[in-house]
């Protein structure tokens, strides 16, 4: 039976990982005959199916104001408790309305009954649900108590209530093992884990035209070897790693590219990775001014590239993260066919390592043999043929929209009270 699904988070606009995750899920569920809607704060959605409330984006005047007031803190005024609530209030009154607009069924919440960026927000979902009954499944990325900013608060009250709530009508997905065990831990609640995934049933399409000059354009020679670090620069990309392998390379036509801008951290990690690559003598080139979206032009009249244009041009992926939720980059790599390193991040040793994909692997810090070894990947056309193939076809077998499909009718039929 087909169904009106609502997407509700803060933000469904750009490249995040969950409004591409969520992009994902609702390409699934429309193959399936279901039809999706989209409610946030920020959106680039279609408009006829969607409802943007600006309020309901996390760094919107009012909730920045709240948080700035709740985190760090250990007491909250009366002030601050009532402009929650009546934020709130406000918000789950918009929320009635796009159910109404859209005749929604079934409600999708993405990360915004997990990570308290907007508490207003998930107060109000928490509550429409307690009023309404509505069946609801719970997309968690990541969950406050993973995050060290959330640990000292003003709100510990709301993050019980709501984060997430125990409610008989809501399902929960989560996206590794590790927030399984903790969800049940701390709230007792149970959860299916639905993995991040691409589309490996259709493989990227070939370069055209318009990407086709990628390397010309950010500088690169014939006959150098691009080494991609396709992540923002934020200290937890464990980007030293990244310029210390192509140093122990010792390889001047080995160039490390580094795609996307400097996080929250501003520009200081940015300017430290310059300067220990200039040391190092390596030669770095952050390209985030000709990285965007969409293809375009930038501010100074050159052309944009998506990141996607950029991975066919690859000779090898950097990942060295200390730390991730899933790890979006290690199957884009794959999905593209590039060998890449990895740290072994928490999530990566439990959930995708035993899955059986060969790849070099550091744990802190590189070795001879790891070094030899993407030597080896970049410059052995056959060896790096017979790895890159073995890791797409693992891939397709756990992280292939046929699994996420599988994992959406469950939770479906079971928010229905269904039999599957």
């Amino acid at each position: 039976m087909a169904e009106n699904i609502g997407f509700v988070s803060t933000r469904f606009a750009g490249t995040d990982g969950v409004s591409m995750e969520a992009s994902k899920w609702a390409r699934v569920l429309e193959q399936e005959g279901h039809r999706c809607f989209w409610y946030a704060g920020r959106l680039d959605r279609p408009a006829e199916s969607s409802l943007c409330v600006p309020e309901a984006f996390f760094n919107h005047p009012e909730n920045a104001w709240i948080n700035e007031r709740v985190w760090g803190k250990t007491a909250r005024t009366p002030l601050l408790s009532r402009r929650i609530r009546e934020l709130s209030g406000y918000l789950k009154e918009t929320l009635y309305g796009f159910m109404r607009s859209f005749d929604i069924d079934i409600l999708v919440l993405e990360n915004v009954l997990a990570i308290p960026m907007h508490i207003p927000l998930g107060l109000a979902v928490t509550e429409l649900m307690s009023e309404t009954h509505t069946p609801a499944i719970g997309h968690h990325h990541d969950f406050y108590w993973e995050r060290t900013r959330f640990s000292v608060n003003a709100v510990n009250d709301y993050l019980d209530m709501a984060f997430p709530p125990r409610d008989h009508d809501l399902q929960h997905a989560v996206i590794n093992q590790a927030g399984q065990e903790e969800l049940a831990r701390r709230k007792s609640l149970a959860s299916m884990v639905i993995p991040n995934v691409l589309d490996f049933e259709n493989p990227p399409s070939p370069v055209d035209a318009y990407a086709s000059d990628v390397r010309a354009e950010i500088g690169l020679a014939p006959g150098d070897k691009m080494i991609l670090q396709p992540t923002r620069i934020i200290p937890r990309k464990g980007i030293g790693h990244a310029i210390n392998l192509v140093q122990m390379l010792g390889n001047p036509r080995y160039k490390l590219v580094v795609s996307h801008e400097a996080g929250d951290e501003g520009v200081e990690y940015k300017e430290m990775l310059a300067g220990f690559a200039k040391r190092s003598g390596v030669d770095i080139r952050f390209i985030a001014t000709r990285l965007a979206e969409t293809r375009g032009i930038n501010a100074e009249g050159k052309k944009t590239f998506t990141l996607w244009d950029v991975y066919p041009h690859a000779d090898f992926v950097t990942y060295p993260s200390m730390y991730e939720g899933f790890g979006n980059a290690f199957l884009e790599a794959v999905y593209f066919r590039k060998p890449i390193l990895v740290n072994r991040y928490d999530v990566f040793t439990r959930d995708i390592e035993p899955r059986g994909f060969r790849v070099p692997i550091i744990e802190g810090y590189l070795t001879p043999g790891v070094v030899e070894e993407v030597r080896r990947l970049i410059e052995d056309p056959g060896h790096r043929r017979t790895m890159v193939e073995h890791n797409f076809r693992i891939a397709g077998r756990y992280y292939s929209y046929a699994v996420l499909r599988r994992g959406l009718m469950t939770m479906i039929a079971n928010v229905r009270g269904l039999t599957t």
